[in-house]
């Protein structure tokens, strides 16, 4: 049987900081920042609340999704 590799942690400040200074999501983005949240095994209060500040700027219209 493998073992599996310990990828390091993904900053989750960093990729939202990024978008955000953006204004934008790309695809690419996107799916970088969904894998970094299902890596995850546990998500704490800061990284919930950036989460939430992507969810919420999108919905807001501020953030643009772009391919």
């Amino acid at each position: 049987m493998k073992k599996q590799a310990h990828l390091p942690r993904p900053n989750i400040e960093e990729m939202v900081n990024k978008i955000v200074a953006c204004g934008k999501i790309s695809r690419a983005d996107q799916h970088q920042f969904m894998s970094a949240l299902l890596s995850q095994t546990s998500i704490n209060q800061a990284e919930h609340e950036l989460i939430n500040r992507v969810f919420e700027l999108l919905r807001a219209g501020r953030l643009r999704v772009v391919d």
